[in-house]
C-alpha cells in the first residue's frame, strides 16, 4: 500500500522541516513543503495529495486560492497557525493545529484528515 500523501504549505523553513520530519517518521509521504501559494497550487495540480496542512499566513500572501483548490478537489485540510479562528477565511472552515504544536498534536490532526480522505474515497 502506498504511503498517504500530505501536502505541507509553510513558509517558515524550520517549521516546515519539523512538520516534514514528524510526518515522515510516521510513515506519511510529504508533498512539498510549499513556501508560497503558487508553489502549493503547482503541487496540487501535479498530483492531488490525500490531505493538507496549511499555514494561514504565507508572509502576508493570501492563501485563498490554495484553500479553493483543495476544496474543489475535496482534499481535507487543517490550518497550522498561531492565529485564532477569527483571522482565518470564514469560507473555508477547517480544524486548527495551533503553533507552537507538538508531534502528537500534529500527527493526530493529520491522521484525522487522512481518515476523512479515506472515507470519501470509500464512498465513491
Amino acid at each position: 500500500m502506498a504511503a498517504l500523501r500530505v501536502l505541507v504549505v509553510e513558509d517558515e523553513l524550520l517549521v516546515a522541516l519539523d512538520i516534514e520530519s514528524i510526518l515522515s517518521e510516521a510513515g506519511m509521504d510529504v508533498v512539498g513543503p510549499a513556501s508560497s501559494a503558487g508553489e502549493a497550487l503547482e503541487l496540487i495540480a501535479g498530483g492531488p495529495p490525500d490531505a493538507a496542512l496549511v499555514d494561514a499566513n504565507l508572509g502576508g500572501e493570501p492563501i485563498t486560492a490554495v484553500l479553493q483548490a483543495l476544496s474543489e478537489r475535496s482534499i481535507p485540510f487543517a490550518y497550522v497557525t498561531g492565529y485564532g479562528r477569527e483571522s482565518l477565511p470564514p469560507s473555508y472552515p477547517a480544524p486548527i493545529v495551533t503553533k507552537p504544536f507538538d508531534a502528537d498534536q500534529l500527527l493526530a490532526a493529520a491522521r484525522r484528515l487522512l481518515a476523512t480522505s479515506a472515507g470519501s474515497d470509500n464512498a465513491a
